[in-house]
């Protein structure tokens, strides 16, 4: 069975809650896996009852699962379902839920805005979808790519058209996350006159895919000296490919790349990677303090039903050092509670940016 129960932490608070997390990952794959342990730290710190089960990259296996949940005997189904929009199969998740009275969030990704007459908005059609949030990604596309302009600026890496030239290796078409990345970059070479977007392919988010893209797109684009990449494990593909042909990343083409893990990292400390954005993990422990927040009556909405909040941070070589130093063996004792306006009555917006843990009180 593909799914794999990973954490359960039941809460010392007399009013604990109970939340089960779709993830659409792997439960090998890094960045899932981060998000995962996020929320279980969220999820220790603040109280709930957390279940999370992984769909394996399998997109049919999202609604299968959340079939599963709603299945369960009355008294070990969730009080809420945290769910993604992963590969556009948020609304089947959503309709099964819904149907069963169970209190649905959407975190990480949310309904593209091409599925909104079937879906519609939280609290209408489908009354039991309290709310979303997700990551600004357009953030990190802008900021990744502003990186990689600069540096091949200061190098001077100039073809001999006189212009600078990028290839981009985005994810997927169906996905938000994918999207508002790629609308980040194209944002940042309107900032770019000088600057020449070669192509853009789609490689799925996979770094072997990436890497046979690359290696033809080296070949056709000669004067690229740019690579974004719209994860780490696909800017990792286009460095191999490099590397096959007997170039240097770092050297010879500047690579960008998203997401906190410890090979990326690496790469930036060396200086392998010029840019990396990263920190929005951390979205499914936020959604866990607005459900918190919600279960004791302090309701997300004052803010918005569906937040789309900026958590991504650039990393250089020396916020990588830090973050190796901090945060190398997971998020681990964080006081959740100081983000929640339960926790702190004054506050009056969430504040999710990644920045922050890094030089705050943890």
């Amino acid at each position: 069975m593909l799914t794999r129960l990973i954490f359960i932490f039941i809460g010392q608070s007399a009013l604990a809650f109970s939340v089960v997390f779709v993830n659409p990952g792997k439960s090998t794959e890094t960045y899932w896996v981060s998000a995962s342990q996020a929320m279980s730290a969220a999820a220790t710190s603040l109280g709930i009852q957390l279940d999370v089960q992984y769909a394996e990259r399998d997109p049919m296996r999202l609604e299968e699962i959340v079939r599963d949940v709603v299945a369960r005997p009355a008294n070990r189904r969730p009080d809420y379902l945290i769910i993604t929009d992963e590969r556009g199969m948020g609304l089947p998740q959503l309709k099964v839920a819904d149907a069963a009275g169970i209190k649905t969030f959407f975190a990480f990704s949310s309904p593209l805005a091409e599925t909104r007459q079937q879906v519609g908005y939280p609290r209408g059609r489908y009354p039991h979808w309290i709310g979303s949030l997700e990551p600004d990604s357009t953030e990190a596309g802008f900021q990744t790519a502003i990186a990689l302009i600069q540096r091949a600026v200061r190098e001077k890496r100039y073809g001999p058209d006189g212009r600078l030239h990028l290839i981009a290796i985005s994810g997927d078409h169906a996905t938000s996350t994918s999207i508002n990345r790629e609308m980040g970059l194209k944002q940042a070479l309107e900032r770019a006159p000088n600057v020449t977007l070669d192509q853009v392919v789609y490689g799925d988010w996979a770094r072997d895919k990436a890497r046979l893209q690359a290696d033809v797109l080296f070949k056709r684009y000669p004067s690229a000296s740019m690579v974004w990449a719209g994860n780490d494990q696909m800017a990792f593909g286009a460095m191999e490919a490099l590397e096959a042909s007997g170039g240097s990343p770092g050297k010879d083409k500047y690579f960008s790349g998203i997401n906190t893990s410890e090979d990326a990292m690496a790469d930036v400390r060396s200086g392998r990677m010029e840019a990396l954005s990263g920190g929005h993990f951390m979205t499914g422990a936020w959604a866990l303090i607005m459900l918190y927040d919600y279960e004791h009556g302090k309701d997300f909405a004052s803010e918005g039903l569906e937040l789309k909040k900026p958590m991504f941070m650039l990393f250089d070589a020396q916020s990588a050092a830090l973050y190796k130093t901090r945060f190398g063996e997971g998020i681990r004792d964080v006081d959740f509670m100081r983000f929640s306006k339960v926790g702190r009555p004054a506050l009056k917006q969430y504040d999710f940016r990644f920045a922050q843990l890094m030089i705050g009180p943890r």
